[in-house]
């Protein structure tokens, strides 16, 4: 469900439904002239409430518009039909809302090649995929694992059988591998040393490593078919490897839904 409650006039104005609202708009904004986009803050306003109507209006051909809109009403469905059918710039934008424009810039052409190359390529698969990573990075912010690293000192499940190969080989990606040996198996796939130092620091800092990484550890533990699944808690567990933030996991996999997935 693309809102959860109204929004608008004498609405319920939850700020991720108003911020979900004001995206939309923004898809449709050149066909409400003299109107400019929106910003995107989800607090609701006489800007906001403006757009909502004149929308109504022009594109719903509403004679009495409420300058409101209810989850899964004809409003709705008419802003979503604006949404570029590919991802672009502005869509992951609007799917990672917290992301930097510069970080946007730095992920969106890595990010496309990425999906494309993994046959992460409906929008089902998509949806499932940019709401795990989103998750995971809290909208691109993090390619590294905050912790220290040393919980996973002596860990050899992750093939951390040298010293200090718990905080050498943390989570870094922006689906987060760890541990020596998921660092090898990653290194023999891409035929590359990501194990002496400090070459484990670039699937950190190498956007295109970071995005390819994770990736690689989608289709390396098979997700594109859980994902076809529509299956979050399985996908969720994968990468967690328990259910850890599965409610934001499903609330963000419910808007990249409402952007990417047919407007019906």
């Amino acid at each position: 469900m693309c809102i959860s409650q109204s929004v608008g006039t004498n609405a319920a104005n939850n700020k991720p439904d108003v911020r979900t609202v004001q995206f939309l708009l923004n898809f449709n904004i050149d066909r409400l002239p003299p109107l400019t986009p929106l910003k995107t803050d989800g607090c609701i306003g006489p800007t906001t409430i403006q757009a909502i109507t004149q929308f109504q209006r022009v594109v719903g051909g509403q004679t009495n518009p409420t300058g409101s809109i209810d989850p899964g009403d004809i409003t709705l469905r008419q802003l979503r039909q604006a949404v570029p059918t590919v991802i672009s710039a502005g869509v992951l934008q609007a799917l990672m809302p917290d992301a930097t424009t510069v970080a946007i810039s730095r992920y969106f052409h890595p990010f496309i090649e990425g999906m494309a190359a993994n046959e992460i390529n409906t929008p089902l698969r998509q949806a499932h995929f940019i709401a795990q990573v989103g998750h995971e990075s809290c909208d691109f912010r993090y390619s590294e694992e905050i912790a220290s690293g040393t919980a996973y000192e002596g860990r050899g499940d992750l093939g951390n059988t040298n010293a200090g190969d718990g905080p050498r080989f943390k989570g870094r990606g922006l689906i987060q591998i760890t541990g020596r040996a998921n660092y090898n198996a990653y290194g023999q796939h891409k035929e590359r040393d990501f194990v002496t130092p400090t070459n484990y620091d670039l699937i950190a800092t190498d956007p295109e490593l970071a995005v390819d990484v994770s990736c690689w550890f989608w289709t390396k533990h098979g997700l594109n078919a859980l994902a076809d699944a529509d299956d979050v808690r399985a996908v969720t567990k994968v990468i967690n490897g328990g259910y850890n933030g599965l409610a934001d996991r499903q609330a963000r996999l419910d808007r990249a839904k409402c952007f990417l997935c047919p407007k019906v």
